[in-house]
């Protein structure tokens, strides 16, 4: 693969909240996890799994639920005498945590538990780090194989939107809902589907800004 065409992904790749209703195949799904399995992981501890949400019906339930602990957690505000900021958060970041409503797809990114040789035999022997350290240690792989899943969908003609909206409102009840068991992380959700909008890019911090090179 040449260079100009990996950029030409990566560059052209949107976040996009607006989806048309032409649903996602399961063969798509399938291959994109195929892509997103490839990532690299600490010590090739693959933590990661996926639930691709492909009922509509359950995708707005996801969206209620997320907005229904966004209103009581702008009520609580609210009741601290934070006003400006529970009005803020209903306005400004509700239809960010519930832009996947429309998708036709919802991937639910997990991380599980980290495991490894260096691990069993080194790390905790001697009380390495604190057991959160390994929590996100597989976080991190986890993180890695979505951007591999969003890429290989920008690549298909597909389009994505990363969010982590309903995780910090209603992580709780969307394990509760998907039956997600408690040794597993919920990382994001990524909204899926065929997009309706072609938005126009965003800028970018030069590399100068971001770039430290040490000789």
């Amino acid at each position: 693969m040449e260079y100009a065409s990996f950029q030409d992904v990566l560059k052209t790749r949107r976040s996009i909240r607006e989806f048309t209703e032409e649903r996602v195949g399961i063969s798509d799904i399938e291959d994109i996890i195929d892509c997103a399995r490839y990532a690299p992981s600490d010590t090739n501890s693959q933590t990661w799994e996926f639930i691709a949400v492909i009922n509509s019906e359950k995708i707005k339930q996801i969206e209620e639920f997320t907005w229904s602990k966004l209103h009581e957690t702008a009520a609580r505000a609210a009741g601290k005498g934070l006003e400006r900021e529970a009005k803020l958060l209903v306005k400004s970041f509700g239809p960010y945590a519930t832009a996947f409503s429309g998708a036709p797809a919802l991937i639910v990114c997990l991380s599980t538990p980290y495991t490894s040789k260096f691990r069993e035999k080194i790390f905790d022997p001697i009380d390495f780090v604190s057991p959160e350290v390994w929590q996100e240690e597989g976080l991190k792989s986890s993180c890695l194989a979505a951007q591999n899943l969003m890429l290989a969908a920008h690549a298909k003609g597909l389009a994505t939107c990363p969010m982590t909206g309903p995780v910090l409102l209603a992580e709780e009840k969307l394990r509760e809902f998907l039956d997600i068991p408690a040794d597993r992380g919920v990382n994001m959700v990524i909204a899926l589907g065929h997009p309706a909008i072609a938005p126009k890019p965003v800028p970018r911090k030069e590399v100068a800004e971001i770039l430290r090179i040490v000789e």
